[in-house]
C-alpha cells in the first residue's frame, strides 16, 4: 500500500491545523476542519478530486464569523483514510460516507458547496434525501460525464492505471518537479500563488493521496446522477469560472439546461480554482446567496472588502 500522509509527521503548517480534529465515521477515520461559531448556520464544504480541506484556507477564513464550516478531507485525500473496497470511491460511496460523518458530527448543513467532483456528491447527497441543505452551489461543478472521446476514455484508462500499484509512486516522483506541478496547475485556467501551489505540491507527492486521487476517477460514474439531476428540489446555484480549463463553462450550459431554475453566476478572469484564487469575491457570493435563503442577516459595511 502507498504511504499515506500521516497528520503528526506531515500536519506541520497545514492550513487552519488548530481547528482540525480526527472523527470515526463509515468505518473511515476522517481528517475535519470545523471552525466559526456553533449556533451559526453550518456550510458544508466538498472539495474535488485530487484537493483537500487546504483548497477552502481564505474561504474559511472569510467566512468563519457567519456559519459553522465543516471541511473535511473525503475518503482516500490527504489525511483521511483510504477505504478499504474500491467501489466506496465512486459517487454513492463517497455520497454515503460524507452522510455518515455528518451524522456522526450531529451537523445539519444549511449551505452546501461543492468544488468540481464536490458538487456531484452535495448533488447526490440532495438527490438521495440524506442531506437537505437551502441551497447547493456547484462550483465549477463536473455534474456531467466527459462528453466526446474523452468519456469514453478516461474512466477506463483511470481502472487501468490503479491496477499497477507503482502507478501513484511514479506518478508522485514525477509531480515532485516543480515545472510538472506547474504544468497541472495551469491546466486549470487558475493563476495561484506561491503557498497555495506549494500545498498541492505536498499532495501529489505523496503516493498515498495520488491513489486516493486516481481510484476516485477510476470508480466515478456521473451517467445516474445526469439521468436523476432534473428532479434536483434544491436550489441549485452555478458558480462558473470564465476562464477554467478542466470543466469549461459550455459544461455548466448543459447542467443549467437540466435543473429547472437552477442560477449562473460567471467569474470573469478565474479559473477552476476559482476558490483559491480569489476567495474574499467567493464569500461575498456565498454570503449574498446565504441572505437570499435567509440564513443570514444583513452584511456590515466593509465585511468583505
Amino acid at each position: 500500500m502507498a504511504r499515506r500522509l500521516v497528520w503528526e509527521q506531515d500536519g506541520s503548517g497545514w492550513p487552519h491545523a488548530a481547528s482540525s480534529r480526527f472523527v470515526q465515521a463509515a468505518g473511515l477515520r476522517w481528517h475535519v476542519q470545523q471552525l466559526g461559531p456553533d449556533g451559526a448556520p453550518v456550510l458544508l464544504l466538498l472539495h474535488g478530486t485530487g484537493a483537500s480541506t487546504h483548497s477552502w484556507r481564505g474561504l474559511m477564513s472569510a467566512l468563519a464569523d457567519r456559519f459553522h464550516i465543516v471541511a473535511p478531507d473525503l475518503p482516500g485525500h490527504a489525511f483521511t483514510d483510504m477505504p478499504a473496497s474500491p467501489r466506496q470511491l465512486g459517487l454513492p460511496g463517497m455520497a454515503g460516507a460524507v452522510a455518515a460523518l455528518m451524522a456522526t458530527l450531529g451537523r445539519a448543513p444549511a449551505l452546501v458547496v461543492g468544488h468540481s467532483a464536490g458538487a456531484a456528491i452535495g448533488a447526490r447527497l440532495c438527490l438521495d434525501g440524506a442531506l437537505a441543505p437551502h441551497a447547493l452551489v456547484s462550483l465549477n461543478g463536473a455534474l456531467l460525464p466527459l462528453s466526446g472521446l474523452a468519456g469514453q476514455v478516461f474512466s477506463p484508462l483511470a481502472r487501468l492505471l490503479t491496477v499497477n500499484t507503482l502507478v501513484p509512486r511514479l506518478f508522485s516522483w514525477r509531480a515532485a518537479d516543480p515545472a510538472v506541478l506547474k504544468r497541472l496547475l495551469d491546466g486549470t485556467g487558475s493563476a495561484l500563488d506561491a503557498a497555495g501551489a506549494a500545498l498541492y505540491g505536498r499532495l501529489v507527492a505523496n503516493p498515498g493521496h495520488v491513489a486516493g486521487a486516481l481510484g476516485m476517477m477510476a470508480q466515478w460514474d456521473l451517467q445516474a446522477l445526469q439521468r436523476d439531476l432534473p428532479r434536483l428540489a434544491t436550489p441549485l446555484h452555478l458558480v462558473v469560472g470564465a476562464r477554467d480549463r478542466t470543466v469549461p463553462p459550455r459544461e455548466q450550459r448543459r447542467v443549467r439546461g437540466l435543473v429547472p431554475g437552477a442560477t449562473w453566476t460567471e467569474l470573469p478572469g478565474l479559473g477552476h480554482l476559482a476558490h483559491e484564487e480569489q476567495p474574499a469575491e467567493l464569500a461575498r457570493l456565498l454570503a449574498e446567496m446565504a441572505r437570499g435563503a435567509g440564513l443570514l442577516g444583513a452584511m456590515a459595511p466593509g465585511a468583505f472588502p
